[in-house]
């Protein structure tokens, strides 16, 4: 990728952060939450050695993200809730396995996060088969026809951010108990023309 499109992604990333922030911050469940760009998110966590049955030693290493939703905690703590990888333009193949594998591997650190992808200035208003087949790890894909969005393509990504934030704190609920109260859990599809 060359730097100009690199540069190009990057501030249209940073034109719709203060938007989505605003957004989805109105309710009081969501008072805590911020949207921030070019956060390092940790997708592995190695441990170099041990002392008795302690790990004495450890490294952790991160991806940048293009867009973080998070909630803050207090005293400098927070939770990640939902990655957003943005492209401008379209994606390939590559780009469709490498952000897949890249949600992989931070849901093994973080079994809770939600991933997704936003392509801007796309052209068209439907998301690229290539992302069915290849996005394996993305829980939502979505696609704007020019990159400022519609209103609908904007109210759409906008409730599945809301609902992706909200489902995120439930799996960090379940991941949290010892015993699921659970006897069925059922994972939907929803499919959306604009």
């Amino acid at each position: 990728m060359t730097v100009a499109i690199q540069r190009a992604e990057s501030v249209w990333v940073t034109s719709i952060t203060p938007s989505l922030q605003e957004c989805l911050c109105r309710s009081s469940r969501n008072k805590n939450t911020k949207v921030i760009t070019g956060k390092r998110l940790a997708y592995r966590h190695e441990i170099i050695g041990y002392k008795d049955a302690e790990p004495s030693e450890s490294n952790t290493i991160g991806y940048q993200t293009d867009i973080l939703v998070l909630d803050e905690l207090g005293n400098d703590l927070w939770v990640p809730r939902v990655v957003i990888e943005c492209k401008l333009g379209g994606v390939t193949t590559h780009d469709a396995l490498t952000y897949s594998a890249k949600a992989d591997t931070h849901k093994q650190v973080h079994p809770y996060l939600r991933y997704g992808i936003l392509i801007g200035d796309h052209g068209k208003k439907a998301v690229p088969t290539r992302l069915f087949r290849h996005g394996a790890y993305f829980d939502f894909m979505a696609a704007w026809k020019a990159t400022k969005p519609s209103d609908d393509e904007w109210n759409g990504l906008i409730n599945v951010l809301r609902e992706e934030i909200e489902t995120s704190r439930r799996i960090e609920e379940l991941v949290r108990k010892q015993h699921s109260p659970y006897s069925l859990v059922h994972r939907r599809l929803i499919l959306k023309s604009v």
